[in-house]
């Protein structure tokens, strides 16, 4: 059995009980939280889950340190989180939040040693966007390092895809088919879903050429046979 594999089943086993409770009369399955998941943080869970406790692995699901030009959505850069009213708390939990990813995953550790101005974007297992800490929006998630708890974690994510289901033209709709639930998480990476493109939209990964959908679609389905 792969790793991608052993992980998928050891986060259905940690968290399909809370799933299961908290999608009841929702079109989203266990097998999108774990898709979504997997697409999200893999990269840092994918290595811990066999050796660390899972309350510290969800302290740690942190990432996503693009900076402008690459990112548009507030804070583009340190100097623009510090104009927020919670900035410099902010930016000290989000810089510190780096450092604890950094001490698992050599990538994020590279990055907090180069440059002391960045710090992490999304925070928990399924990437809620600091964008969200804006004074007025919620702030308490990140002041408060919700993150920590799945089922905080899981309530933002399972509220984003409500608004991404809207976006994708599937507003109203009880049930979605596996490939309906991929295109909601497009819309959830994307902002937006294009129908004539399909599965290949989102944030596209470099080292494997494909999209966000696909990816998501892929895990889907290998949840399914887990």
């Amino acid at each position: 059995m792969s790793k991608l594999a052993d992980g998928i089943r050891w986060f259905k086993q940690s968290f399909s009980t809370q799933i299961n409770a908290a999608v009841v009369q929702k079109p989203f399955g266990l097998d999108l939280m774990t898709a979504l998941a997997t697409q999200e943080t893999f990269e840092v869970w994918g290595n811990l889950f066999t050796t660390i406790p899972v309350a510290t692995i969800l302290e740690v699901c942190v990432g996503d340190t693009i900076d402008a030009p690459g990112r548009t959505a507030f804070p583009t850069t340190k100097s623009n989180l510090l104009t927020d009213p919670n900035g410099q708390q902010l930016f000290a939990i989000a810089r510190s939040a780096l450092e604890a990813v950094g001490e698992y995953n050599a990538t994020y550790h590279k990055v907090a040693m180069a440059n002391a101005d960045k710090f992490c974007h999304g925070f928990g297992i399924f990437q809620y966007d600091i964008q969200f800490s804006r004074h007025g929006v919620d702030p308490d998630f990140f002041l408060n390092k919700k993150w920590f708890q799945f089922d905080q974690s899981l309530e933002k994510a399972l509220s984003e895809l409500a608004d991404a289901q809207t976006r994708a033209g599937f507003g109203g709709k009880a049930s979605l088919s596996d490939l309906e639930q991929a295109y909601v998480a497009i819309a959830y990476n994307a902002g937006s879903f294009n129908p004539s493109r399909g599965l290949k939209q989102g944030f596209k990964d470099r080292s494997s050429g494909k999209y966000y959908g696909e990816l998501i679609f892929e895990y889907l389905n290998l949840s399914k046979s887990i």
